[in-house]
């Protein structure tokens, strides 16, 4: 009724496991991809260094439409010239997607001595604007 050869295993479709595209190394990477809108208007700030960036919020709604969770990410994005104006003009309330590089970092918590604590950083690599504010109301409801 059944044959051995009825269960050998069928050739995939699958690419090999080597990176044929590139010849640079394989790297280990964390990256987010963020859809949501902007909670404020981009800021402009300088590290301790003198570095400018520029910061932004990006609210994202989870769960039932009852109970709907907001999650909030800070984002920093370093470009330069046309790039960080572009960022830096974008509404409170725009739609957008956006790419980041992750990294977690833990540090003692000033606080609670002992504790230890961590924080998200998330770095723009890029940014489409999906959408512009909806109106002025419900862009005020996204500031809570």
């Amino acid at each position: 009724m059944f044959s051995a050869s009825m269960f050998r295993r069928a050739p995939s479709g699958l690419a090999p496991l080597s990176r044929s595209f590139t010849t640079t190394r394989a790297q280990n990477s964390a990256r987010m991809n963020i859809i949501g809108r902007l909670g404020a208007e981009p800021e402009l700030v300088s590290t301790s260094t003198g570095r400018d960036l520029v910061r932004y919020v990006i609210g994202t709604d989870s769960g039932p439409k009852d109970n709907k969770k907001t999650s909030w990410f800070r984002v920093a994005c370093f470009d330069e010239g046309p790039r960080k104006d572009y960022v830096l003009g974008l509404p409170k309330g725009s739609l957008v997607h956006v790419e980041a590089d992750a990294r977690i970092d833990v540090y003692d918590d000033p606080n609670v001595e002992g504790k230890r604590a961590s924080s998200l950083n998330l770095v723009q690599r890029s940014i489409d604007v999906l959408g512009r504010p909806r109106n002025e109301g419900e862009a005020a409801a996204m500031s809570g």
